[in-house]
C-alpha cells in the first residue's frame, strides 16, 4: 500500500516535474550526466544571503532521475546552504545504507525503494551531486561515473 502511494508520487512527478525551467537570474548553475541511464541535467540555484530563494532545473532523464530532480527544487527553498548539504547527505544515506535516518526527508522518503536497485541509485542522486557542485562553484559538468 505505502509502495503504492509512493510510485505514484514518483510518476507524478516524473510526467508534471516542478521547477522545470530554465531560470532568469540565477546565480549558481552546474550541469549533470548519468551515462548509465542517459539522464541529463542542467540545475539553477537563486541563492541571497546563504539561503536558496529558487531553485529549478531543466533537461532529460529517466522517471527517477526527473522525479528526484523535481521533488529536490521543491525541498531546497529557503533553506540555507548548510541545510542543503545536509539534505543532501541525508538523502544520500537513504540511497546507499541499510539503516537510513529518514527523518527530516519528507516528501524524499518515496526513494527509499531504490536502494534495492542499485543501478537506479544513480538516476536518483544526480540531480542531488549537481546540486553540490552548484553550492560549491564548480563549472565542470558532474557525472555519475
Amino acid at each position: 500500500m505505502v509502495d503504492d502511494l509512493y510510485q505514484e508520487l514518483i510518476l507524478d512527478h516524473s510526467k508534471r516535474p516542478r521547477n522545470c525551467h530554465p531560470m532568469e537570474g540565477a546565480n549558481r548553475k552546474a550541469e549533470g550526466y548519468n551515462p548509465l541511464c542517459g539522464d541529463k541535467l542542467k540545475l539553477y540555484l537563486k541563492v541571497e544571503d546563504g539561503v536558496v530563494r529558487d531553485a529549478s532545473f531543466e533537461g532529460s532523464g529517466c522517471a527517477i532521475s526527473t522525479a528526484s530532480a523535481s521533488l529536490m527544487t521543491e525541498s531546497l527553498k529557503g533553506k540555507t546552504r548548510e541545510e542543503a548539504i545536509k539534505l543532501l547527505d541525508k538523502f544520500h544515506d537513504l540511497l546507499t545504507t541499510d539503516t537510513p535516518a529518514a527523518k527530516d526527508l519528507g516528501k524524499l522518503v518515496v526513494f527509499c525503494g531504490v536502494r534495492d536497485y542499485p543501478a537506479r541509485v544513480k538516476c536518483a542522486t544526480l540531480a542531488w551531486h549537481t546540486l553540490r557542485s552548484a553550492l560549491e562553484g564548480v563549472d565542470t559538468p558532474v557525472t555519475t561515473e
